[in-house]
C-alpha cells in the first residue's frame, strides 16, 4: 500500500497552494468586479453579503491541477494517465460550464446565468466523452461486464447494467454537481462538506490501491482546506458556481472509477439531503400548495429556525463526517 506520508504531503500542498493563491485572486476579482448577486427571496441576512467576489472555483481547480499532476506523475502505475483523465475531464469540465454560468449572471448581469437547456447540453456532452473513455481505455484493459455492474454497498449483491450504465453515469454527472451547487449557500458549508467526502474517497482509493484516485482526492481535500481559509465565515470570496459543480462532477467521476456509484449516495449524503428538501418542497407547493420546510435548500430551514450561520454549517461538517464513516465502513470493512 501507498505509503500514507504521500497522501499527508499532497493534502499540504494542496493547502498551501491554495492559501498562496487566495491573496492573488481575491483582489483580482474584486478588481473585476465578480461581486456577488444575493436572490431577493433568500434570507435577508444575506444581503449583506452582496458585493462578496464570486467565481473563487478557480483558486480551487488550479490548486488541484497544480497538485494532481505532478504527485500523480512520481507513480508509474498501468492506467494511471486514463484515470487522471477521467477525473480531471469531469471536474474541469463541469467547472468550465459553472464558469461561464457564473461569468454570464455576475459580468453580463444575467440573472439565471446559462439557461437550462445549455447546461444539459454541457453536461451531456461532458458525460458522453467520459464514457467513450470508459469504452476506448477501460474496456480494451478490462471487462466491460465489470465495467457496467454496480455493487449494492455492503453486500455482495450486484447488477449488470450493460448499455444502461450509460444513463446512469449521465444520471450521476447531473445530479451529483446539481446537489453538491445546491448545498452552497452558506459560507465554508460546501467546502467543508465536499473535503469531507473527497476525504472518504482517499481513503478508499488506498484500500483499492488506486493511488491516482487517493492522491487526486487528496488534492482535492487540500484545495478545498486552503479555499476554507478566505470562505470560513465571515467569507472573503464565494466559489461559485465554477467550484461547485466542479466538485459535484468529480464525486461523481470517483465513483465510476472506484466501482461505488451506489455508495455515493452515502457518502455523499448531506448533499442528497439538500437535493431531497427542494424536490420536496417544490412537489409539495405544486401538489398541496404548502411548504414542508420553511425554506429549502435545508441549510436554509434551519437558518430561518434561529441557528446562527456557523451552528448550521458545523453541524453540516458534522453529519457529513458520519455519512463519510459510514460509507467507508461499508466499502473498507463489509466489502
Amino acid at each position: 500500500m501507498m505509503d500514507i506520508r504521500i497522501i499527508l504531503i499532497t493534502i499540504l500542498v494542496a493547502f498551501f497552494i491554495g492559501v498562496f493563491l487566495g491573496p492573488m485572486f481575491i483582489p483580482i476579482l474584486k478588481r473585476l468586479k465578480f461581486g456577488q448577486s444575493i436572490r431577493e427571496e433568500g434570507p435577508k441576512a444575506h444581503q449583506k453579503k452582496a458585493g462578496t467576489p464570486t467565481m473563487g472555483g478557480t483558486i480551487i481547480l488550479t490548486s488541484i491541477v497544480l497538485t494532481a499532476l505532478p504527485f500523480t506523475n512520481l507513480i508509474e502505475l498501468e492506467m494511471v494517465n486514463a484515470d487522471l483523465f477521467f477525473l480531471l475531464f469531469a471536474t474541469l469540465g463541469y467547472g468550465i460550464i459553472g464558469f461561464l454560468d457564473d461569468y454570464i449572471k455576475v459580468v453580463m448581469k444575467r440573472n439565471l446565468g446559462l439557461t437550462a437547456k445549455q447546461k444539459l447540453l454541457g453536461q451531456l456532452f461532458i458525460g458522453l466523452v467520459l464514457f467513450w473513455v470508459l469504452l476506448k481505455v477501460r474496456v480494451i484493459e478490462g471487462d466491460w461486464n465489470a465495467i457496467s455492474t454496480i455493487k449494492i454497498p455492503g453486500t455482495d449483491l450486484e447488477f449488470w447494467l450493460n448499455w444502461l450504465y450509460l444513463p446512469l453515469l449521465m444520471l450521476m454527472l447531473i445530479g451529483s454537481s446539481n446537489a453538491v451547487n445546491l448545498t452552497d449557500g452558506l459560507d465554508g458549508l460546501l467546502a467543508g462538506t465536499a473535503a469531507i467526502a473527497y476525504g472518504a474517497y482517499a481513503i478508499i482509493g488506498l484500500v483499492q490501491s488506486n493511488y491516482t484516485v487517493a492522491i487526486f482526492s487528496a488534492a482535492v481535500v487540500g484545495a478545498l482546506l486552503g479555499f476554507l481559509v478566505f470562505n470560513a465565515h465571515p467569507a472573503k470570496v464565494f466559489m461559485g458556481d465554477t467550484g461547485s459543480l466542479a466538485l459535484g462532477g468529480g464525486l461523481a467521476a470517483l465513483a465510476v472509477i472506484t466501482k461505488t456509484e451506489l455508495l455515493l449516495l452515502v457518502i455523499g449524503g448531506v448533499f442528497v439531503l439538500e437535493a431531497l428538501s427542494v424536490m420536496i418542497q417544490v412537489t409539495s407547493f405544486k401538489l398541496r400548495g404548502k411548504r414542508v420546510f420553511r425554506m429549502s435548500p435545508l441549510h436554509h430551514h434551519f437558518e430561518l429556525g434561529g441557528w446562527s450561520e456557523w451552528r448550521v454549517v458545523t453541524t453540516f461538517w458534522f453529519v457529513g463526517f458520519l455519512f463519510a464513516g459510514l460509507g467507508i465502513y461499508l466499502e473498507v470493512f463489509l466489502r
